[in-house]
């Protein structure tokens, strides 16, 4: 099992800032980038081979009081015409064990792995009910 906190946070934006310009300074967030922020993000788009989507993104809302929450995006799966593709992670660090996170990142995706054939199913189903 993968276990993940939440968290709340809050405090007051200066005068002319509103809940998207929290986004725009927070996005993407350190766990899912690294430190520091902007190198790591110019490191990995040199490494990685397609950009990353909606992971490591958020979803979320702002309510009409200006309140924003949001979740991080950290196993995300996108579906086309096609097929699917599935995005999991892990935090890598200077003393990390490659094989440990190596499992931990299949570990992650296995869920949403999973969850193909289910769906697959149940449009099967839906598709029938709907022939009769």
């Amino acid at each position: 099992h993968v276990m993940h906190l939440t968290s709340q946070v809050s405090g007051r934006l200066r005068d002319g800032l509103g809940p998207v310009d929290v986004i725009r300074a927070t996005l993407p967030a350190g766990t899912l980038s690294g430190a520091p922020k902007v190198r790591a993000m110019e490191i990995i788009d040199d490494f990685e081979p397609s950009k990353r989507g909606p992971y490591g993104g958020v979803v979320g809302y702002i309510d009409f009081n200006g309140n924003l929450d949001t979740a991080i995006c950290i196993r995300t799966m996108m579906i086309t015409a096609n097929g699917a593709s599935v995005q999991a992670g892990a935090g890598v660090v200077y003393d990390s064990d490659p094989e440990l996170e190596h499992n931990e990142c299949y570990h992650k995706a296995t869920a949403l792995l999973a969850a193909v054939p289910a769906a697959e199913r149940l449009t099967a189903a839906r598709r029938a009910q709907r022939s009769t």
